[in-house]
């Protein structure tokens, strides 16, 4: 294989390609015009076996019809035969025989239109069947397609936005630890507030003279001066 060969096989191998991708991106447009033409196709069945009934119901009264004159004549050919009138007899068998000819074709398209019928409405039955089974399928499909697509964008949005999304959670993160941050720094504030508020009222108390301030050096001296009273008056006892 030459060179040229080889190039029109891989042209003709990409177009095969090609349309087999344009086949698959209209593919359900395709099933569901396939689908309105096999329906319009059906409508056209029924309207064809509504005009074959007719033409057997019409057979069947043009054999009655028939049926009806040929046994009238039979009757004529009778008295003719019984008046000796052969001649007469002889024209009316004659009547009858092409009367019976036409019998024999109404009854042979009676049975043909009949034998038609049947067969067209069993073919019409299993269109039918065939058909709704092919649109309920077809809404599968649709439906699926449709999931399928929006599955597509909701992935395709996501990645796009994937690092957005990523800096959105650092910024909530940032945003949570500052509001964490600020809370500890109220609780911190009330507890100082508290501690102040306690601090304050003691040294009122203690102004007031409703609690003691603690020791003191005046304290400490008159508690000493106390203590040093009666040892002076052992002393003074002793020396005595």
């Amino acid at each position: 294989m030459n060179i040229w060969s080889k190039l029109i096989t891989a042209l003709r191998g990409g177009t095969h390609e090609v349309g087999e991708a344009i086949v698959d991106v209209q593919a359900l447009r395709i099933l569901d015009q396939e689908v309105r033409d096999a329906t319009e196709e059906l409508n056209n069945a029924r309207e064809n076996l509504a005009e074959m009934m007719a033409r057997q119901k019409v057979a069947e009264q043009k054999s009655t019809t028939l049926s009806s004159k040929i046994a009238e004549f039979e009757g004529y050919a009778i008295q003719a035969l019984d008046k000796n009138d052969k001649v007469l007899a002889l024209e009316v068998a004659e009547k009858i025989a092409d009367l019976e000819n036409q019998l024999k074709t109404e009854q042979n398209a009676e049975e043909g239109y009949h034998e038609n019928v049947d067969s067209l409405r069993v073919a019409i039955k299993q269109a039918d069947s065939n058909i709704k089974e092919l649109k309920h399928q077809l809404e599968i499909v649709k439906a699926t397609e449709n999931v399928q697509r929006a599955q597509s964008a909701v992935a395709q949005r996501y990645s796009a936005s994937n690092s957005k999304l990523t800096t959105a959670m650092d910024s909530l993160e940032r945003i949570k630890e500052k509001q964490e941050l600020k809370s500890a720094q109220l609780n911190a504030a009330e507890e100082l507030a508290k501690d102040t508020s306690e601090d304050s009222l003691k040294h009122r108390l203690e102004e007031a003279g409703v609690v003691s301030d603690g020791q003191n050096a005046d304290t400490v001296l008159a508690r000493l001066k106390t203590q040093l009273t009666p040892r002076l008056a052992n002393d003074s006892h002793t020396k005595e």
